[in-house]
């Protein structure tokens, strides 16, 4: 009978220790400005996969807890509306291999993006991450599949316990908003992008 309280406590030990897996989203609602004034007169479009869009994430959370996420699914509006802040028109594709294709849609750029994450937190009573990190990289690439150049953008956000209130991937989205906004910027400020 001792052996097997013992194996219970065991057991009962790992899976505290193994934590809990929690879903929360880096979807955020707001967008860089876009002035119709200045936008640059282009069709541009971004890769994103089915695949992409499927793929899970599990990076850590508080108390020996961690967190999933899809981050391409969450960051797709993120990357549209950093592109649609700097270009007339910007579509979606499946793949950027149909180089006939794009040239007869009229797009002159691809943007291919492949996002990283990272989360953590300092907390040992909560479960959210305070702390999340989000960059893209993206090649870019003219219509007949030639690389242009390259840009990279981040975004850090943190939140505090007292913040959550039930708004679990508050960090998350801060991170995804802070992105958002240095894409835009890096993409306005490349000269080889104009």
């Amino acid at each position: 009978m001792t052996a097997i309280r013992h194996a219970a406590t065991a057991a009962f030990a790992a899976l505290l220790l193994a934590g809990c897996v929690h879903p929360i989203t880096m979807i955020t609602e707001t967008a860089p400005p876009r002035s119709q004034a200045h936008l640059v007169p282009k069709k541009v479009a971004y890769v994103m996969t089915d695949a992409d869009r499927d793929m899970e994430v599990i990076t850590p959370g508080g108390s020996g807890d961690r967190v999933s996420y899809y981050p391409y699914r969450d960051l797709e509006k993120s990357i549209r509306d950093a592109l649609r802040a700097v270009y007339r028109d910007v579509v979606v594709l499946r793949t950027a291999a149909d180089a006939k294709a794009n040239e007869a849609t009229g797009v002159s750029l691809v943007f291919a993006p492949r996002i990283t994450t990272a989360s953590s937190s300092s907390s040992w009573i909560s479960w959210p991450p305070t702390s999340f990190t989000a960059e893209v990289a993206c090649v870019v690439t003219d219509a007949a599949g030639a690389e242009v150049t390259r840009v990279r953008a981040a975004g850090n956000g943190t939140a505090e316990f007292g913040e959550f209130k039930g708004d679990f991937g508050l960090a998350a989205r801060r991170a995804a908003t802070r992105l958002t906004s240095q894409l835009s910027s890096e993409v306005r400020r490349n000269e080889k992008l104009r």
